[in-house]
């Protein structure tokens, strides 16, 4: 049985590279070009307000969460993504708690992302945690691809 291992992203880390690499290809093969990271993966993530979790299943990288804090009220989940071989196993739902946990610590009052609606296991999966809908954002992807802008807010204390 491989263990599942959930792994935030070391800017120092030895491996940051191959990492880098591994996750670029998975964001190349799920995502259309225009949507895509990959040109500027690296680079994203040695911004300050940013952070990625991967989950390492032996030594192959089988998804990854990539998130913001742009403001200290709110923050964004900027990629979700599980390689297809690992699709159905929860690897989703566990990086995303796992996200939604690193922004709590920041002390936000609202998480954000956007969605394609006809992605449907990332609408189910965003609406299970607790995500709604706030707007239907037309373009957003492309002129004949629109995008759910959803949200998670938080009770404060």
């Amino acid at each position: 049985m491989v263990t599942r291992v959930i792994i935030e992203l070391q800017r120092n880390s030895p491996n940051w590279s191959k990492l880098v690499e591994d996750i670029v290809r998975i964001e190349k093969k799920i995502f259309p070009k225009h949507e895509s990271l990959a040109r500027s993966f690296d680079e994203e993530l040695k911004k300050k307000n940013s952070g990625l979790l991967y989950i390492q299943m032996g030594g192959d990288v089988a998804g990854y969460v990539m998130y913001s804090w742009p403001s200290s009220l709110c923050a964004c989940i900027t990629k979700l993504a599980v390689k297809e071989n690992y699709r159905g196993l929860g690897h989703g739902e566990i990086l995303l708690k796992a996200a939604v946990q690193k922004c709590r610590t920041r002390n936000v009052h609202r998480i954000s992302l956007h969605v394609d609606p006809t992605r449907i296991a990332a609408m189910q999966l965003y609406k299970k945690l607790g995500f709604q809908v706030d707007s239907l954002v037309e373009g957003y992807y492309s002129s004949d691809r629109n995008a759910y802008r959803m949200y998670l807010d938080f009770e404060m204390e």
